[in-house]
């Protein structure tokens, strides 16, 4: 689970130009504008990131016209995403320690993650929970990863586009095939966005004549009515982004997730960079997602999404439980948010 509010320790701290009462504070990898003097290098705080929604309490009703939501914002020129706030806002009983850092207080504040309402062709109607046996699509923000960085600097990986519209996950296993949203195993049921797209794909009988055995597919549905299509593409399609083996539980390499999306004469989301070096430095990579969508050339593009071109397990990032830490991550695009969340 993602941990929208931790504590964390203010690394740097820089002046903004023309601003004399803010300043701009390093926490993990995200740059956040604080009350000049509030806060000293090292200091130890609670930090919530964006698209945590706050509960309906004294402390938090500056809030209250956004609806409680921390969105990305940009103060004096400096975008500033999340919110430090002081350990008083912790519970009397709870007593913070150095060694407490990166605890995660989520619920120990009764925040929650932001959920845009989703139209009634897109929720549909639940044969089951999401299944078990493939791992929901999910990628951690680059920010909240210095070590992993750190540790695979210069690997040899892909870059794709993240497109903003609404996950899809595809299986063929023991013979069943299955169409998921985000959350749930779907009913194939009259006006579904994601299971018309599929049949108009013809995506069923394609994975029954080149796949003999379990597999699932994963991309993003996108096109009109999906996310208020702001790439304003002209029909509903599914771009790909993994192809998953059910059996051995893992995820294909770059060569044959390509190869696997072309044989089944399907769409793979833009690849951008197929000889991507890993950079440390979070900065750079969120200066690199800071583009324009391959889709279209006008809109910002979501952010990007990079991969090692070979699967690598990493344990720093064992609290994804579905699959052991995979090491893949996305930087969302700061001029994406500013515009549409």
């Amino acid at each position: 689970m993602r941990k929208l509010a931790s504590i964390q320790r203010i690394v740097d701290l820089k002046p903004i130009e023309n601003a004399d009462a803010i300043e701009v504070a390093s926490v993990l990898g995200w740059h956040v504008v604080v009350k000049k003097g509030e806060h000293k290098i090292g200091d130890l705080v609670v930090y919530c990131e964006v698209d945590s929604v706050l509960p309906d309490r004294e402390e938090f009703q500056f809030l209250a016209d956004k609806k409680f939501r921390i969105k990305t914002v940009k103060l004096r020129g400096q975008v500033s995403q999340g919110i430090c706030f002081p350990l008083s806002i912790l519970p009397e009983s709870i007593e913070i320690k150095d060694e407490d850092e990166d605890t995660d207080v989520t619920e120990t504040l009764s925040i929650v993650k932001y959920e845009p309402n989703s139209p009634a062709y897109l929720s549909g109607e639940a044969k089951g929970s999401f299944p078990d046996f493939v791992p929901k699509t999910d990628e951690t923000r680059v920010q909240t990863l210095q070590k992993v960085l750190t540790k695979y600097a210069g690997t040899d990986c892909y870059v794709t586009e993240k497109v903003d519209g609404s996950s899809v996950t595809i299986y063929l296993k023991d013979d069943e095939f299955g169409v998921c949203s985000r959350n749930i195993n779907l009913k194939e049921t009259e006006g579904n966005a994601f299971w018309s797209t599929v049949r108009t794909l013809d995506i069923e009988n394609k994975m029954r004549s080149t796949f003999k055995t379990n597999i699932a597919l994963q991309g993003e549905l996108v096109g009109p009515g999906v996310q208020n299509n702001k790439l304003n593409l002209k029909n509903k399609t599914i771009l790909l982004f993994n192809v998953f083996y059910i059996d051995e539980f893992k995820y294909s390499d770059y060569a044959d997730f390509v190869h696997f999306i072309e044989v089944l004469g399907l769409t793979t989301v833009p690849i951008i960079n197929t000889n991507y070096a890993l950079d440390s430095s979070i900065d750079n990579i969120v200066t690199y997602a800071t583009r324009k969508s391959v889709l279209n050339k006008d809109i910002w593009a979501e952010g990007i999404v990079i991969r090692p071109k070979v699967e690598h397990l990493e344990l720093l990032l064992s609290s994804q439980k579905f699959n052991n830490g995979r090491v893949s991550f996305k930087c969302i695009n700061p001029e994406f948010e500013l515009k549409y969340s």
